[in-house]
């Protein structure tokens, strides 16, 4: 079933294996010998072969980022690891070796054939994000349970499937349970599913497959909504938003506040609470989510029109830059032309006005792509990001004040409460641990501060929250500008140090004779 390594000294992979494996299976002769001594980059490597190597474990792969084809088999690994950067795989082979769990294939998601032939495997899992495969050999291993085939009907494109040597074969039922579970299987076990396999498993498992169908249905249907839940909820980030189409960020206020169970029980706590969530502090959020929304379809527009006004102006700008130059080129002579000039005179006047006309150059070159910069500032301005900061800003701070009055009303209370049983008029029943509160004023208005804290902070962090993404957001818009804008100034400034170190060097060359 596997390879013992008892009598077999265990390697690792390291430079050294790796360097000759890619030496081995790379170009031979003359185009090999150039190959190996300017050093080939593992980055172009495509297929990789490391069988009969008596690897133990998987390691330093992660420079073959573009390997398509990699062979492991006939080693003695024992785990599936390290293989997440070789996100490009199309086929791997880890056969005839010690592996006893499926694992670390996640990454792999262009995954089309799988060999994990002669191992220690028990049970066929973790492939879910292997949605290409199409060839899965798994024979001669440990699978003895028939119902876990099943788990293979989420691989729509598996065409072919190798189970041969596991108990799970013995089964009378075997072939008929596969093809029906599987009907878009072509090759079960090196041989083709023929058709009367298939009628006679359709009639055989039909009430079976038709309840399996409808259990799928169900969770399909289920993925699909919670795949729409989260779309939904990305759209609302976007928008700054999330979370505020309810009484989630009250709840939330509350969910950490170890004092608000206590508070509860005194008298007239209802009706407050009552009135403080539903009425006013829920409505003023859903006012919020619906503008926030309102707003980001807006700030859309915007970028949207600024990128338009972006390349517009670039375009503008560089073809403006190219005729400044073409026209500076069409006015100057050449240097050559200036250095075999016969008058002196003339030719120092035209070094000189050279001189003057690349400063000029420079000048020109430099107004214009600010001119550009200036232009994309005063259309990169948001009013509606600004306009919908301001309302954000405008609504946390009534939802302070929604806070602050009900912490006056609370505290109102507790005081109330306190002043009738210290003078013996509360005949309401309290638990013990609420009793504990009224032993002194100290006591009771430190608990309706410490809950109206935490609530005051759950209210401060969503504000924070809110700023920190827009800003961010502001940034990454005004981003790949900032870039083009510093690339730019450096293509000129090389190309006016260019002109100027080929007018000083003619000058080195002038003070030499």
């Amino acid at each position: 079933m596997s390879r013992l390594y008892d009598t077999i000294e265990p390697n690792v992979i390291d430079e050294k294996m790796l360097q000759k494996a890619v030496e081995e299976q790379g170009p031979q002769e003359e185009l090999g010998q150039l190959a190996k001594r300017e050093g080939i980059d593992y980055k172009d490597v495509i297929e990789l072969q490391l069988d009969f190597r008596n690897i133990l474990k998987i390691d330093n792969l992660w420079q073959f980022v573009n390997l398509t084809k990699l062979q492991l088999d006939n080693n003695i690994i024992e785990k599936i690891e390290a293989l997440d950067s070789l996100v490009h795989l199309i086929w791997l082979d880890l056969s005839f070796n010690n592996i006893e769990v499926i694992e670390g294939l996640e990454a792999l998601v262009q995954l089309q054939d799988l060999s994990l032939y002669n191992n220690r495997i028990s049970k066929i899992e973790n492939l879910d994000t292997l949605q290409e495969l199409q060839v899965f050999s798994i024979g001669n291993n440990n699978l003895t349970a028939l119902e876990n085939v099943v788990y293979l009907r989420k691989f729509k494109n598996l065409r072919t499937l190798n189970l041969t040597g596991n108990p799970v074969c013995e089964n009378e039922q075997y072939s008929l349970f596969i093809a029906a579970h599987l009907p878009d299987l072509v090759y079960l076990d090196f041989r083709l599913v023929d058709q009367n396999t298939r009628e006679l498993a359709e009639i055989k498992y039909q009430y079976v497959i038709d309840e399996l169908k409808q259990g799928e249905a169900q969770a399909l249907a289920k993925l699909v909504e919670e795949q729409a839940k989260q779309k939904e909820l990305g759209h609302h980030k976007a928008a700054y938003v999330e979370y505020l189409n309810g009484s989630f960020l009250f709840e939330s206020m509350y969910a950490e506040d170890t004092e608000a169970a206590r508070l509860a029980y005194l008298p007239g706590m209802a009706d407050l609470l009552e009135t403080y969530p539903s009425s006013k502090f829920v409505l003023i959020c859903e006012n919020l989510f619906a503008y926030g929304l309102q707003q980001h379809e807006m700030r859309q527009a915007e970028v949207s029109t600024f990128f338009e006004c972006l390349q517009e102006a670039v375009q503008d700008s560089q073809q403006q830059g190219t005729k400044i130059i073409l026209d500076f080129e069409s006015d100057n002579q050449g240097l050559d032309v200036i250095q075999n000039m016969s008058n002196f005179e003339i030719a120092e006047s035209k070094l000189i006005k050279y001189n003057e006309d690349i400063s000029q150059l420079s000048d020109t070159l430099m107004t214009l792509e600010m001119q550009t910069v200036d232009q994309l500032e005063v259309r990169g301005r948001s009013n509606a990001t600004v306009l919908c900061f301001l309302t954000f800003f405008h609504t946390m701070a009534q939802c302070r004040d929604l806070e602050n009055h009900h912490h006056e009303k609370l505290m109102e209370n507790a005081i109330n409460t306190l002043e009738k049983i210290v003078k013996s008029e509360f005949d309401e029943e309290m638990p013990d641990d609420v009793r504990l509160l009224f032993v002194d004023k100290d006591t009771i208005v430190n608990a309706v501060n410490a809950s109206h804290d935490i609530h005051l902070l759950k209210i401060d962090n969503r504000e924070d929250d809110i700023i920190t993404k827009a800003n961010s957001w502001s940034s990454s818009v005004h981003k790949n500008e900032i870039s083009r804008n510093r690339n730019r100034v450096r293509e000129v400034n090389q190309y006016i140090d260019h002109l100027q170190e080929e007018l000083d060097n003619m000058e080195s060359l002038e003070q030499m004779e």
